[in-house]
């Protein structure tokens, strides 16, 4: 009886811990860098992911954000449609643009922060970036999705 008990409270504990969420902390400063350029999660794992702005300028002058893009995503065909797209944060609002988005952010200006929840989508790797115009050449990185 133990012995069972014990497995089962092993079982259970292991899948508590499997099922644990991804907890990722990334900040953006004045010198359009990112504090992270890779970040690895589980498929099927829920994502918490925090994102400040450390510098000072407002979001006016250097805006930041972090949008998280498929795999197949080309990205300066995606970064064109953000720059007209100020009125969304620079987050474009049509079909073919918003099937290409797993997750984003909020565009924030100096000391403001943001924290998104998202599901983590299949096994790949998904590029982010800063859809501020022009911030996408510098302001990149990986999210890696392993398999279960």
């Amino acid at each position: 009886m133990k012995k069972t008990v014990l497995t089962l409270l092993s079982a259970a504990f292991c899948q508590f811990v499997s099922a644990e969420d991804a907890k990722v902390e990334i900040t953006g400063n004045d010198q359009m860098q990112y504090s992270s350029k890779a970040f690895e999660v589980t498929e099927g794992q829920k994502v918490v992911l925090s994102f400040k702005h450390i510098g000072q300028l407002p979001a006016i002058a250097m805006g930041h954000n972090l949008v998280i893009l498929k795999p197949d995503t080309v990205i300066p065909t995606f970064a064109t449609k953000c720059a007209p797209a100020k009125d969304s944060g620079y987050i474009p609002q049509d079909a073919e643009s918003k099937a290409e988005i797993v997750a984003h952010t909020k565009l924030l200006g100096g000391g403001e922060s943001d924290e998104i929840t998202f599901t983590a989508p299949a096994a790949g790797d998904y590029p982010y970036i800063c859809s501020f115009p022009g911030h996408f050449a510098i302001m990149q990185g990986v999210m890696t999705v392993k398999a279960k």
